[in-house]
C-alpha cells in the first residue's frame, strides 16, 4: 500500500508542475504533506518534517550554492568565462570540444562534492556553447555525467566512502574498479547519448551570460581567468591531501587545516580572490562587483525554494518508513545478490530521490546477503552506487538544479538528465556483473 502510495503522490506531483502550471515549490509542499497523512505520519508530526526536510538538505547546499552562483555571475560578466572558453578550444578544438568538457567534469569530479562542481562547471559549459554556437544541452550533458559518475561510484565521496566501510571492502580496489567502470558509463552517457540531444533548445539563460560590452573595464588574462574560476578546485584538493602528507600535523594545525577545506569557507576564500583579481583588479569599484553579486542571489532564488521542496518530500518518505518497506518486500526475489542490490537502491532512489540515503538503506538489507553469496564487496559498492543514479526525476534536487539552470521543460528534463542518469546507472551495473565473473 506504501508503495502505491509513493507512485500516486509523484504522479500527483508531475500533474500539479507539468499539468496545472502549479509553482514547483508549492506543489512540493502540498504533495509532501498529503503523502505525509497517507503514509500515516502523526498530523503533529507533519511540520517537524517539513522544517527538518528543508534544513536537512538546504543546510549543506545554500552556502555553496549562493558563493558559486556569486563567483560564476562574476566570472561570466568579466569576461574571463570567455577566456576559458578560448584555452578549451585551442586544446581540443571545437570538434572535440564534447571530450574536453567531459574530461575536465571527470578531473574535478573526483575531489570535488557533486553539488560545488555543478555550480562551478556550467559557467563554463554556457561560455564554450556560446562561444562556438553549439547546443548548450548537447554540450554540457558529457561533464555533467562525469560528475554524477565520481559522486556516485568513486571515494572519496560520501556515498561510496560509507559503502566500502559498512561492507568492509577494500578502498584501493574499489576506487580501481570504479575507475574501470566510470570510463565507459561516462562515454556511454556523454559524448554518445549527446549525440541524440542536438535539437534541445534550452530557453533563455542569463545567470551566466557575459555581457557584449565589457568596457570601460579590462578583460583578464587567460592564466587570471583560469586560476579565479577553478581556484576552489586546487583549494578542495589541497585541503583533502595535506592530512596524508603532513601526518604529524598537531591538533590545532589539523583544526585550521579542516576549516578553511570546508566547501563553503572555500567558495568564500575563492570570491574574495576573484572579487580582487577578476573586478578590482579590472577596474570596477566595489559597489559595482556587489551589484553583480546581489543580482545573481536573485537569479537562483527559485532554485533554491525548488530543491528545499525536494528535501520536504524527501523527509516524508523517509519520515513514514517506505524505504524500509520496500527493501523488505524486495529482497525476498531469488535474483543475484549484485542484481538485488542495485534494484533495492534504485526503487529507493525513485522513491525518495536522494543517491547517498538510497544506497545506505538498501546496503542494511542486503549486507547479509554479501557473506553468504560470497559476493566480493567492493564490486557490491559499486552495485549500490550504480542503483543510486537511477532515473533522477522530480523528487531530486540534482534534477531541478539542471532543469532550472539549463531552462528547459519538464518534458526535455525528463528526456536528457533522466534517460542520462538511467544510461549511467544502467551501464554500472552491466558492468559490475561483467567483472563479478572475473573476480
Amino acid at each position: 500500500m506504501a508503495f502505491i502510495i509513493v507512485i500516486i503522490s509523484i504522479a500527483i506531483l508531475i500533474a500539479l508542475i507539468s499539468y496545472f502550471k502549479v509553482d514547483a515549490f508549492i506543489a512540493f509542499l502540498l504533495v509532501s504533506i498529503g503523502a505525509g497523512i497517507a503514509l500515516g505520519i502523526p498530523l503533529e508530526r507533519l511540520p517537524e518534517a517539513v522544517n527538518q526536510g528543508v534544513g536537512s538538505i538546504m543546510g549543506s547546499l545554500t552556502l555553496i550554492i549562493v558563493l558559486g552562483a556569486m563567483l560564476g555571475k562574476l566570472v561570466a560578466e568579466s569576461g574571463a568565462a570567455k577566456e576559458i572558453a578560448g584555452v578549451m578550444g585551442d586544446l581540443f578544438g571545437v570538434k572535440y570540444i564534447q571530450w574536453g568538457l567531459m574530461i575536465t567534469g571527470f578531473i574535478v569530479g573526483i575531489p570535488l562534492f557533486y553539488n560545488i562542481g555543478f555550480v562551478l562547471l556550467v559557467p563554463l559549459i554556457f561560455s564554450v556553447a556560446n562561444q562556438y554556437k553549439l547546443p548548450v544541452v548537447y554540450i554540457g550533458l558529457p561533464m555533467l555525467a562525469a560528475l554524477s559518475v565520481t559522486h556516485g561510484f568513486l571515494p572519496p565521496h560520501p556515498s561510496p566512502v560509507a559503502l566500502v566501510a559498512l561492507f568492509n571492502a577494500d578502498l584501493g580496489m574499489t576506487l580501481l574498479l570504479g575507475m574501470g567502470l566510470a570510463v565507459p558509463s561516462i562515454i556511454i552517457a556523454g559524448p554518445v547519448f549527446s549525440k541524440t540531444l542536438k535539437n534541445i533548445k534550452s530557453g533563455p539563460v542569463t545567470l551566466f551570460e557575459q555581457k557584449e560590452d565589457n568596457a570601460p573595464y579590462g578583460t583578464p588574462g587567460k592564466a587570471n581567468s583560469l586560476i579565479s574560476a577553478i581556484l576552489p578546485v586546487f583549494l578542495l584538493i589541497i585541503g583533502s591531501i595535506i592530512p596524508y602528507i603532513f601526518t604529524g600535523l598537531g591538533e590545532k594545525a589539523s583544526s585550521v587545516v579542516a576549516l578553511i577545506s570546508a566547501p563553503s569557507v572555500v567558495m568564500l576564500i575563492s570570491l574574495m580572490v576573484a572579487t580582487c583579481t577578476l573586478g578590482l583588479k579590472q577596474g570596477r569599484s566595489m559597489k559595482q562587483i556587489m551589484d553583480i553579486y546581489v543580482n545573481s542571489t536573485k537569479d537562483i532564488a527559485m532554485i533554491l525554494l525548488i530543491i528545499a521542496g525536494s528535501g520536504i518530500f524527501k523527509q516524508v518518505m523517509e519520515e513514514s518508513g517506505v524505504s524500509a518497506q520496500l527493501a523488505d518486500v524486495f529482497k525476498q526475489l531469488p535474483v543475484h545478490p549484485l542484481l538485488l542490490g542495485w534494484l533495492l537502491t534504485a526503487i529507493i532512489r525513485v522513491s525518495i530521490g536522494s543517491a547517498t540515503v538510497a544506497a545506505l538503506t538498501a546496503a542494511g538489507v542486503i549486507m547479509p546477503l554479501v557473506e553468504q553469496a560470497g559476493v566480493n564487496p567492493s564490486l557490491m559498492v559499486l552495485s549500490l552506487g550504480a542503483g543510486s543514479l537511477f532515473f533522477s526525476h522530480v523528487n531530486d534536487a540534482g534534477f531541478w538544479l539542471f532543469k532550472e539552470y539549463f531552462n528547459l521543460s519538464l518534458k526535455d528534463t525528463f528526456r536528457t538528465w533522466s534517460v542520462m542518469e538511467t544510461i549511467v546507472s544502467v551501464t554500472g551495473l552491466i558492468g559490475v556483473l561483467i567483472l563479478s565473473r572475473f573476480i
